[in-house]
């Protein structure tokens, strides 16, 4: 099982290129707006409250695959799925399609949990860990 939440964002002009297209770059923004969403609408652990409690995620490693371009003005669905739970580092996938259920780009973000005190590697909150077990 897994955790999958969907994300509408329309593409907005200064996103776009001279062409209209959605800059490449705006896709590793659009990954975090989904996944941001996803913890604090899912009733799992927002970042805000991690980072309270002392823990930070910061972004370790990201891919991205560009299929069809995104334009302008297009309203654009971000898929982000959770398929396991996370040890030391949670990785989230991406599917991001346009109005006409085209997939356009897919991607994947890996985030490790660092003690904000120390800048160390830690594991995960228990907390995320039990919100996390009871959706997947």
């Amino acid at each position: 099982m897994c955790i999958i939440y969907d994300v509408q964002i329309r593409a907005r002009y200064n996103e776009t290129d001279k062409m209209g297209v959605v800059y490449h770059a705006n896709y590793i923004n659009y990954y975090e707006i989904a996944r941001t969403e996803m913890l604090r609408n899912t009733g799992t652990y927002s970042y805000r409250e991690m980072e309270s409690d002392g823990i930070m995620m910061p972004v370790i490693e990201v891919q991205s695959l560009y299929i069809l371009p995104a334009y302008y003005d297009e309203l654009l669905t971000v898929r982000v799925t959770i398929k396991e739970l996370p040890t030391a580092k949670m990785t989230f996938f991406y599917e991001i399609f346009n109005e006409k259920q085209e997939l356009l780009n897919t991607g994947k973000t890996v985030l490790a949990f660092i003690n904000s005190a120390t800048r160390r590697p830690c594991r995960p909150p228990q907390k995320l860990i039990n919100c996390l077990k009871a959706k997947l």
